[in-house]
């Protein structure tokens, strides 16, 4: 009888083995309140950024969702006469943020400790105006915790936003956007 007892406990923990899945990992919500986020902005013969260490953010990888956004008044050229011509130009009393909200495009494997590579697609909105966009970066496994690397390319003129000028020097249409950030556990 004892062996007959110890053969089923073996096959209750076999079958529960074999029905595991990884999602129990994946379900892993990560989350950020001091990610960077940098914009590289072009003029003829000067390029410049504009730099925020205030983006916030969360990912959960149980439904693949990706959301983050940043207070655009934290965004920082390192001249103020710049910063303030940057504010009036977004408009920022009246659209305060710039948020993504998107998905993976794909299945990831999260137990690979090199650098993994993502897509993600979903709206981009700024200026009151939101665009479908594909972000590509990389993911990286630092502890519990996750190194985001991201990059993408806007033109001002998708979000109804008209380049700056000084005399006859006018603010190149596309922006280049970057953000960097480290996710930890989100804190119940």
């Amino acid at each position: 009888m004892k062996a007959h007892l110890t053969i089923k406990t073996i096959l209750a923990w076999t079958i529960l083995l074999l029905s595991w899945s990884p999602q129990v990992v994946v379900s892993q919500v990560v989350e950020t309140n001091k990610g960077e986020v940098e914009f590289t902005s072009h003029v003829p013969l000067h390029t410049f950024s504009g730099v925020s260490k205030e983006l916030v953010g969360k990912i959960d990888f149980g439904t693949g969702t990706v959301d983050f956004y940043v207070d655009l008044s934290s965004l920082k050229t390192g001249i103020g006469k710049r910063d303030k011509d940057m504010r009036t130009t977004l408009e920022v009393d009246q659209y305060p943020f710039a948020e993504f909200f998107g998905s993976f495009t794909k299945p990831m494997n999260l137990d690979l400790t090199s650098d993994l590579a993502v897509e993600v697609k979903g709206d981009f909105s700024i200026h009151g105006v939101s665009k479908e966009v594909t972000i590509t970066g990389t993911l990286k496994k630092k502890g519990l915790s996750w190194q985001l690397d991201a990059s993408w390319s806007l033109l001002l003129s998708d979000y109804n936003i008209e380049p700056p000028k000084l005399l006859i020097m006018k603010v190149d249409e596309k922006q280049d956007i970057r953000i960097s950030s480290l996710l930890s556990p989100e804190s119940k």
